[in-house]
């Protein structure tokens, strides 16, 4: 990977956040609000950083905001729009509930942004994660196709595109937690303070 910092990191803020019972990205862990923690680790790889949601409480951060496109219409909706407003080939792109994060652990998926793959993901014991992976920006072609016809569904944005997926290590595995329901955060609360 070459130091130039020529990625677009897209936050994607704009789910419904219905399980959690209040807006993810601004659940409090160690004290910060999750999308924080996010921030901090993408920013030492990315050029530029978007949030994608229409909550204007995340201004507050001082990073570009934008709106889905074609609203309602779930994280392929965040991911066109991201990166149609991305000016970057590679884009990284991450949801707002992995505050476990980290830039090391994200520096694995740009080891392989030279290839000619559409998409570079994780996969944890058999699940691929696609909100945690890069998009070369030529995707929002193929996202928008999808929307028009109705599609929702990530997974099949994915099996229509070219796909590179990076086994993560069993001790890593942690840093890969979505925290989507008030249970989840308490566990790894807990996990972290032991």
């Amino acid at each position: 990977m070459n130091e130039e910092k020529n990625i677009t990191a897209i936050i994607l803020a704009g789910g419904k956040s219905s399980r959690m019972k209040s807006e993810k990205g601004f659940v409090l862990l160690d004290g910060k609000p999750f999308i924080q923690h996010i921030i901090k680790a993408i920013q030492p790889i990315a050029s530029e950083l978007i949030i994608v949601s229409s909550n204007s409480d995340y201004d507050v951060f001082g990073i570009k905001r934008v709106e889905d496109i074609i609203p309602e219409s779930g994280p392929i909706a965040g991911l066109h729009s991201g990166l149609t407003h991305s000016t970057t080939e590679n884009n990284l792109v991450v949801s707002c509930d992995v505050p476990l994060i980290t830039t090391s652990f994200l520096k694995k998926l740009l080891h392989h942004d030279k290839e000619d793959h559409d998409i570079i993901q994780f996969e944890v014991e058999g699940k691929t994660m696609p909100l945690i992976a890069v998009y070369k920006k030529r995707c929002a072609k193929k996202c928008l196709e999808l929307l028009t016809k109705g599609e929702k569904r990530l997974r099949m944005l994915v099996h229509e595109l070219h796909v590179k997926t990076i086994p993560v290590s069993e001790k890593e595995q942690y840093l890969t937690t979505n925290i989507n329901t008030i249970e989840d955060l308490k566990a790894i609360t807990n996990a972290i303070d032991h």
